[in-house]
């Protein structure tokens, strides 16, 4: 549990995320090492700053982001190693509040309202075996995908950042 853990969760999601995409496909429209146009948007209009394409962020305002809108949002500096990673990466790919929820979902006496207070640090701090924690919030979350419209197009991928995300965070536990 510690802030370090911030910068080997970010590598690992910036190795998912990629460079500049806009597939028509997807949903999030045109993005950036996984930071959407909006979100982008959202940021620089909170620092008073023009809008810019998201193909020219630059990695202080990546790392900001993730840190500030994602890290932060679930606590992760709070969370153990592993569980820090699954947690972030779902947040990333999903939204905080859904990222949580996952978490929720997969703890034992944890109100699942998407946002992680004393009562779901105390039920993750509680659990003896990390691994089936993990590998129960990764099941969930692949289980959502699954049923996305764009299963067809993007499974493949998903599966495989699925496979991954479980494994890296398996490995954060040893």
């Amino acid at each position: 549990m510690s802030a370090e853990n911030f910068q080997r969760a970010l590598s690992l999601v910036l190795k998912s995320e990629g460079g500049y995409v806009n597939n028509p496909r997807d949903p999030g429209g045109a993005t950036n090492f996984g930071i959407t146009q909006a979100v982008y948007d959202g940021w620089r209009a909170r620092r008073n700053q023009l809008r810019q394409s998201v193909r020219s962020i630059g990695m202080a305002d990546v790392t900001a982001i993730y840190r500030d809108q994602y890290w932060d949002a679930i606590r992760g500096d709070e969370l153990p190693p592993g569980i820090d990673y699954a947690v972030f990466d779902a947040a990333v790919n999903s939204g905080p509040v859904q990222g949580v929820k996952w978490l929720q979902r997969a703890l034992p006496a944890s109100p699942v309202d998407g946002h992680i207070g004393l009562v779901t640090l105390g039920a993750v701090a509680g659990i003896n075996d990390r691994a089936a924690l993990i590998e129960r919030l990764c099941a969930q979350r692949l289980g959502f995908l699954r049923r996305l419209k764009q299963w067809l197009t993007f499974g493949r991928g998903w599966s495989n950042r699925m496979a991954s995300v479980q494994a890296a965070a398996l490995a954060m536990i040893g």
